[in-house]
């Protein structure tokens, strides 16, 4: 077999495999091949895609190889397979499989403890969608089953290994980028009576306030002098009464 049948061989049975199929799987069916020789391949058929213009590539996934379909055509995919039944995460099996993933192995016990509620149902769940699996159990009181992460949640989070995940450290610090920055100053008015301007200079345990005043101007009342107030003169009735007998 020449190099370019040995390519396409490799390019059929990464087509032919539903799950990524590992590197030294395929250089086994193929005489004088080895892994980096499978590599090199993959490279090559790459290259051919990419010269050709085509829609998918192979990439390394779960420490296999496995087709895929570049991200400007995934739409049209995903629409013809909008009605398949997807795989959803509830929010307590996403808690369980954070804990599993950057702590495992770990014990049901181990998960309970940090989730602070029981996780006998999540855990059972999340073995039967292969999301999780059984790596053995602990030398302790009991011997516990020790739970760990599987190719299946690796492909279901597109990692290549488990060791792709970001780390504790990078996590806090996108936190950190997230939270508004503290102000060093702040500066507050009031308008009442009196204008103030307050100024908070913060430091890291201290705060130092500065008050400025600025009096308002006095509002000149002007009084006006009284007047003297004349009595109205009163008219009186000049009319004479006449009393008349009549005898």
């Amino acid at each position: 077999m020449n190099d370019n049948f040995k390519i396409s061989v490799v390019e059929s049975l990464i087509l032919a495999s539903p799950d990524p199929l590992q590197g030294k799987k395929i250089a086994d069916l193929l005489d004088n091949f080895n892994s980096s020789k499978v590599a090199k391949a993959v490279a090559e058929l790459n290259n051919r895609y990419v010269e050709s213009g085509c829609s998918f590539r192979i990439r390394e996934l779960a420490g296999g190889y496995q087709f895929f379909i570049m991200p400007e055509f995934t739409g049209f995919v995903q629409e013809m397979f909008s009605r398949t039944r997807k795989l959803r995460l509830t929010r307590a099996a996403l808690e369980t499989l954070a804990i599993v993933a950057y702590k495992q192995p770990v014990t049901k016990t181990d998960v309970e403890m940090i989730r602070g509620v029981a996780s006998d149902g999540v855990i059972h769940n999340l073995l039967e969608k292969k999301m999780l699996t059984i790596k053995g159990r602990a030398e302790t009181v009991g011997k516990p089953l020790l739970y760990g992460t599987t190719d299946e949640f690796l492909k279901f989070f597109g990692l290549n290994k488990i060791t792709e995940l970001p780390k504790m450290s990078e996590i806090e610090e996108l936190i950190v980028s997230a939270e508004p920055q503290n102000q060093t100053e702040l500066v507050l008015s009031e308008i009442d009576d009196e204008s103030e301007n307050i100024k908070l200079n913060v430091s890291d345990d201290s705060f130092e306030i500065t008050q400025e005043t600025e009096k308002s101007e006095q509002t000149q009342i002007v009084e006006e002098p009284d007047r003297e107030i004349k009595p109205e003169s009163k008219q009186t009735d000049n009319s004479v009464i006449i009393d008349i007998d009549q005898t």
